[in-house]
């Protein structure tokens, strides 16, 4: 809530967009916007423009535990080669939106420690056969827990962690908008574009964009922002679905070009 309005007003809400005006005579509800700001990015199928007042870049899931070795997909004798393979595209892009002061959201794993939330099907896609390390269980040689809130497993990998302004998510399902606060949180931002990468691409990213696309918001997968350990055919199906039924997908460079052709400061390749 800002503390600032027109004549004297309260301005309340979480975005200047969004907000109302308060005095003691009278509530505006008026929610006065920006200008559309447009940004124009070269996609595939087709290139876009959209309104970078509107616009987010949505990170998933560039924890640990599925990038960094002595994490869990290693651990568990998984590559996680192509899982760090988004770091840097992913990095320009984060000081690129928060050099045009645009919102960057990193959507997380999380879980509790006594799996209260967690249902037997969502363990089970974790441990198939019971007999493997699964959510929240340590990680063999490691004093981490598997994606567990708090843990070293689910913190973001070094390269890219967090900054203190931008939003930060926690989540105990595939999608981001599960059981979350994702969608009231974009609401109040105004935000109606989604820039998303993470991994995996072919599972959380996914699911995160297709029920972004059905809750209405506009979804661009960033293809070089995105990776999966699981075979290069999961891959292509990603990017086939994405640009038949869901959204985009465009590149880390296209954006940020975008951004600098939009007059947006951090914007340069």
């Amino acid at each position: 809530m800002t503390d600032a309005g027109k004549g004297g007003g309260k301005a309340m809400g979480a975005a200047p967009g969004e907000s109302w005006q308060v005095t003691p005579a009278q509530v505006d509800m008026t929610r006065p916007t920006p200008a559309p700001k447009p940004l124009s990015v070269a996609a595939e199928p087709q290139d876009i423009v959209v309104d970078a007042h509107k616009s987010a870049l949505m990170i998933v899931d560039m924890q640990n535990d599925f990038c960094t070795e002595g994490g869990w997909l290693h651990s568990r004798g998984i590559d996680v080669s192509p899982n760090r393979a988004p770091i840097e595209p992913l990095r320009r892009l984060v000081d690129g939106f928060r050099a045009a002061a645009l919102p960057v959201i990193w959507v997380n794993w999380g879980v509790r420690k006594d799996l209260l939330n967690i249902h037997p099907s969502l363990l089970h896609a974790h441990n198939p056969t019971g007999t493997e390390v699964d959510l929240g269980s340590p990680v063999p040689g490691t004093r981490s827990e598997v994606l567990r809130k708090g843990s070293w497993g689910a913190e973001v990998v070094d390269e890219i962690n967090p900054g203190k302004r931008d939003i930060q998510i926690l989540k105990h399902r595939f999608s981001a908008f599960w059981d979350t606060e994702t969608d009231a949180v974009l609401r109040n931002l105004g935000v109606k574009t989604l820039f998303i990468g993470g991994v995996n691409m072919d599972q959380c990213v996914m699911t995160t964009l297709e029920d972004a696309s059905f809750l209405g918001y506009d979804t661009i997968l960033v293809e070089d922002g995105s990776a999966t350990t699981s075979p290069d055919y999961c891959v292509q199906s990603v990017l086939y679905n994405v640009k038949l039924l869901y959204g985009f997908v465009t590149g880390s460079d296209a954006l940020l070009q975008g951004l600098s052709d939009a007059g947006l400061s951090g914007g340069s390749v």
